[in-house]
């Protein structure tokens, strides 16, 4: 069976502790994947998906960033990153994760997972550190244009100023994710647009670490990391050998229903990318971990890493 741990450290604010999940396999670690989770969420949902590449040779850890999972120390610290460079100090995080089981696991190929908001942090760690991973899976992701972020941005630093970084961001929720339902035809809840699964979108729902409404500094944040992976220039500082998997629902509201995911999977390959995969699931929607078909999706992704490291 495999062994879940938790680690904790100092974060980059020098003010929070972050907790780290692990999970190792029974016998020999044939790499490792680090796991970056999506806003309003938190890694032990991510414990199934832990044990199946336990179960083929891989450890794995997936920290809760700051103001998420069980990295709330307090309250008011729900869905906020930080006074300030929020952003950044979550990618300080991943770095210490890296670095930290990079000295445990030091002679494996190391994988970055990042879903949704994580596939963007993931899309800057690639960005600012090019040489950690030898791969990368990008799940759930997008690829905003221009005129949108910068509209975003505008709002949500206006917000900022007018109700205060702490406060909860209710208009920049409904901005970002007001909308995802639309297509579907016969939805039960808010959330239908996570996943076709029901129970999956129940047990998000009745999880009370799961989709909250941020603080409006975090969307300010986030629009900032968005803005700095769709710039070529930044993307262009990837290094061009690392394999990237990029993977989601072909009706996941999130990436445009597949129109975002291809043109950040067009970016990679403009910016001189040479080993670059996308793989969109037909009727899957965001989380295609949680999906009816996950036992497939687990799978492709494990038969793409093995390809990958082989």
């Amino acid at each position: 069976m495999p062994t879940f741990d938790n680690f904790y450290f100092i974060s980059s604010t020098g003010v929070n502790r972050i907790r780290v999940k692990t999970c190792t396999p029974d016998g020999e670690v044939r790499g490792f994947v680090q796991i970056a989770h999506g806003v309003a969420e938190h890694a032990d949902r991510y414990a199934d998906f832990m044990s199946f590449l336990a179960e083929n040779g891989f450890a794995s850890a997936a920290d809760d960033h700051l103001g998420h999972g069980q990295s709330i120390e307090r309250e008011d610290d729900k869905g906020f990153f930080a006074e300030k460079d929020g952003w950044w100090r979550v990618i300080d995080d991943l770095k210490t994760v890296h670095d930290t089981m990079k000295e445990k696991y030091p002679d494996v190929p190391y994988i970055f997972f990042g879903h949704s908001m994580g596939s963007f942090l993931a899309r800057t760690y690639l960005i600012r550190y090019p040489d950690d991973c030898d791969a990368a899976i990008i799940s759930g992701t997008a690829q905003q244009s221009p005129l949108m972020v910068t509209g975003g941005s505008v709002l949500a630093k206006a917000l900022v100023k007018k109700e205060g970084p702490r406060a909860e961001g209710q208009t920049l929720n409904k901005v970002a994710f007001g909308s995802y339902n639309n297509r579907i035809k016969f939805r039960h809840t808010d959330f239908d647009w996570l996943s076709r699964d029901e129970k999956n979108v129940q047990k998000y729902i009745d999880d009370p670490l799961c989709g909250f409404v941020c603080k409006n500094s975090l969307y300010r944040d986030m629009m900032e990391g968005i803005r700095f992976i769709g710039n070529k220039e930044n993307a262009a500082k990837m290094n061009r050998s690392t394999p990237v998997y990029f993977m989601s629902g072909a009706e996941d509201p999130v990436g445009d229903y597949g129109k975002g995911v291809e043109k950040a999977y067009k970016m990679f390959c403009d910016v001189g990318m040479k080993d670059v995969t996308i793989r969109l699931y037909p009727e899957g929607r965001h989380e295609m971990l949680n999906e009816t078909n996950y036992r497939d999706v687990y799978r492709d992704i494990l038969d793409w890493i093995n390809e990958k490291i082989s």
